[in-house]
């Protein structure tokens, strides 16, 4: 198995086949366009920029292309980036496929369709149960290839399963130690809480909004779909209105993207469950890419904190 980019040293010698997972054009100081791209393998994703770039370049590097590359590693403000020599695409013969380059979630999608599916079982309030069911069928191949984020956390395929999975296994746990916890409500709220993104996002591959993600964002979308759900199954009743209420809190404040801050208990503990596992995401994939004794590049959406990787974690 030939080596992810993630994981060349600083001085290394690169030849390999890349992703292009995304490409923008700058203006240099003397007046030239460049290219920021930022190439990906299954290992993860590093950036690079191509010089004197012209238009023709502008169209032969666009997002989805499959490159060959050759440069060395090379540190820049604290972070890992490929300094270009040589650059071409892919041709036919060279028998490379889209999906040999793609990040995905560490769990089968079988495995993740199964376990979502025994928690949906396990509701007991029928409306509620009927609600998520029902969305989630109407949603399914986009759910289950979608990640959950452009950037910062879960961005890879099936991140967005993964991410719901995982926050369902703590969402049983922490009611397990609090059996006050309405679960029904929990579990409806991690599975609905980012339904919307099958619509906000573009889909599993150079992942960018779409006109509904960039207008509406995937709560105001999701609460419409709860809505229509409703209607369509015949529902009426205050769970309506409390899932929509859930989906609406979830990021905890308006300045985080909610209208509303959660108002009841199983809304202020799955905004807690959806930041853990978000967080903990972020926190594993910047570590990934250090050396114990090290520190990490800040992290955005920690404060923009470096962290450091003790010399005693393997």
């Amino acid at each position: 198995m030939t080596k992810g980019i993630l994981h060349y040293e600083v001085g290394e010698q690169v030849e390999k086949f890349l992703l292009i997972k995304n490409s923008t054009k700058g203006i240099a100081s003397n007046g030239k366009p460049f290219l920021t791209l930022i190439f990906q393998d299954q290992s993860g994703d590093i950036e690079a920029k191509l010089w004197d770039a012209s238009d023709e370049d502008e169209k032969r590097y666009s997002p989805q292309s499959i490159v060959k590359v050759q440069g060395d590693i090379l540190n820049y403000r604290g972070r890992n980036q490929l300094k270009l020599k040589q650059i071409r695409p892919s041709t036919p013969t060279d028998a490379v496929k889209l999906e040999d380059f793609l990040e995905s979630a560490p769990v089968s999608k079988d495995e993740m369709n199964s376990k979502i599916t025994q928690y949906i079982f396990e509701m007991k309030n029928p409306n509620i149960q009927r609600i998520t069911r029902h969305l989630l069928k109407k949603h399914q191949n986009a759910f289950i290839e979608f990640p959950a984020a452009t950037k910062n956390h879960h961005e890879f395929v099936s991140g967005l399963a993964y991410h719901v999975v995982s926050m369902l296994d703590l969402a049983k746990a922490i009611s397990d130690l609090y059996p006050s916890l309405d679960k029904d409500l929990l579990y409806a709220g991690v599975i609905l809480h980012d339904l919307g993104k099958v619509i906000e996002l573009s889909g599993p591959i150079s992942t960018t909004y779409t006109v509904e993600g960039n207008l509406l964002g995937h709560i105001t979308i999701m609460v419409t779909e709860i809505g229509k759900a409703a209607d369509e199954l015949g529902i009426s009743g205050e769970e309506v209105m409390i899932l929509q209420h859930i989906v609406l809190s979830h990021h905890g404040k308006a300045e985080w993207g909610s209208p509303k801050p959660p108002l009841i208990k199983e809304a202020e503990i799955l905004h807690y469950i959806d930041n853990l596992d978000a967080k903990m995401n972020m926190l594993d994939r910047a570590l990934e890419r250090v050396k114990p004794g090290e520190y990490t590049e800040r992290v955005f959406a920690l404060d923009q904190r470096s962290f450091y990787k003790p010399t005693f974690h393997k």
